[in-house]
């Protein structure tokens, strides 16, 4: 089974021949060059693969995007808002080393326990949150300067210690 990564969202048209404007959170400039296929979310957990015609940096944070058959700014308007996936080994590719969301996979350890695989990383101005499945049940980790231990890139692993009683509002 292959697993996928949100990098980020198409958020505007560029142009009139039917370019797009995608933010991602990869934590570098980038015009992912060698990448042949990105995916778009069609429906809730629905993602179509689209063909990337060209892409050219813009910013650290975004990039001008022309995929395939897609040649007006008004067929472009209609991916406007949707979410961009990339195959986690592409993913893994592009992101850079220092990027919040390179933490994807990595598994939560407090104290020495593992508590679960970050599944999702929503970055905010004074913390990055990784959401984790504990229990069965979705949870927030604060991840930030009075919590993280050391992040061990050989291990995948990120260690922390929590507040006491944190994972108890979880639970």
């Amino acid at each position: 089974m292959i697993n996928y990564c949100s990098i980020g969202k198409l958020v505007a048209t560029f142009g009139v021949g039917g370019e797009l404007i995608l933010r991602h959170e990869l934590g570098k400039k980038t015009a992912l060059k060698g990448l042949e296929t990105l995916y778009l979310e069609d429906r809730k957990e629905e993602l179509l693969p689209y063909f990337i015609e060209s892409a050219r940096a813009k910013t650290d944070q975004e990039l001008y995007i022309k995929l395939e058959n897609i040649d007006t700014k008004e067929a472009a308007q209609k991916l406007v808002q949707k979410q961009v996936w990339l195959e986690e080994a592409a993913f893994h590719q592009y992101a850079g080393k220092s990027a919040p969301i390179s933490l994807l996979g990595f598994h939560i350890i407090d104290n020495g326990t593992d508590i679960g695989e970050i599944l999702e990383v929503i970055e905010q101005p004074h913390q990055v949150l990784c959401r984790i499945d504990l229990d069965g049940k979705e949870a927030l980790i604060p991840i930030h300067q009075e919590t993280l231990q050391k992040i061990d890139q050989h291990k995948k692993q990120v260690l922390v210690e929590l507040p006491d009683g944190l994972l108890d509002i979880f639970r």
